[in-house]
């Protein structure tokens, strides 16, 4: 099997029991106290600026909005240590106009996100990344109920945002289920961004899943290391859009 192969079934694997946790999470300075991510609940503004993701965001600073699951949440780290939070870090560095809104919730399902996608698109942003289907997988979900519903998904934030560009994260399903419902969850993300023009990242967890020295003791969620790999992955998509968006606005 291909180091590529590997990376994808140990993915599957894991995935197959990420995300029904509950996520920890700092809430916004205005909130009381700390707690739970739960659906509804305020997203994470990285940085030193935290709130809702209806909040507008500074002057000369556009948003970077962060959908999905206990991964983009950061299960089991400090919030600040959650990929989206790391990639504002290198937003920064780079000298980039953003500012990055972390709304990612455990346990969501495609559906779940389609349900709570309009209280996400009150808010203001110009970026959006799409990270959701794996629970979907774990599930069973038919493949053609999970690419309707992400179809859906990016059509409504497209009809909501026309000039807001959309990522959307590849995810995988776990091998037990059979080859053809794996290849068919694979496949059904390419031809979303495609159908939607959304832009598609690589497989999250590549290069971290299946290896121990780069999850938490849980085996399942990345580490602290594991999650700069995570965000290195996500950065070298989203870079390229958030330059060419930057010169736009």
């Amino acid at each position: 099997m291909t180091k590529l192969g590997r990376e994808r079934l140990f993915g599957a694997l894991i995935l197959a029991g990420v995300l029904a946790l509950p996520v920890a999470c700092k809430r916004s300075s205005a909130d009381e106290g700390g707690g739970t991510v739960a659906k509804g609940s305020t997203p994470s503004r990285s940085d030193s600026v935290r709130g809702s993701a209806t909040a507008v965001a500074s002057p000369a600073t556009h948003t970077v909005l962060f959908i999905g699951t206990s991964l983009t949440a950061g299960l089991g780290l400090n919030p600040d240590s959650a990929y989206p939070q790391l990639i504002q870090e290198k937003i920064e560095s780079a000298h980039l106009p953003f500012e990055v809104v972390n709304a990612g919730v455990s346990g969501e399902t495609t559906a779940g996100l389609l349900r709570r996608l309009d209280w996400l698109l009150k808010g203001s942003f110009d970026v959006v990344v799409v990270e959701s289907g794996a629970n979907d997988g774990l599930r069973g979900t038919p493949v053609a109920t999970v690419k309707e519903n992400l179809r859906s998904i990016l059509s409504k934030i497209r009809a909501a945002r026309p000039q807001a560009r959309v990522l959307l994260v590849q995810m995988e399903a776990p091998p037990n289920l059979g080859p053809e419902y794996t290849r068919g969850f694979h496949a059904l993300y390419a031809d979303v961004a495609r159908e939607t023009g959304a832009t598609l990242i690589p497989f999250l967890l590549q290069g971290v899943a299946g290896d121990r020295d780069l999850n938490q003791a849980d085996g399942i969620h990345p580490n602290q290391r594991g999650e700069h790999i995570v965000a290195d992955n996500v950065w070298r998509s989203v870079e390229p859009v958030l330059r060419q968006a930057a010169t736009g606005l």
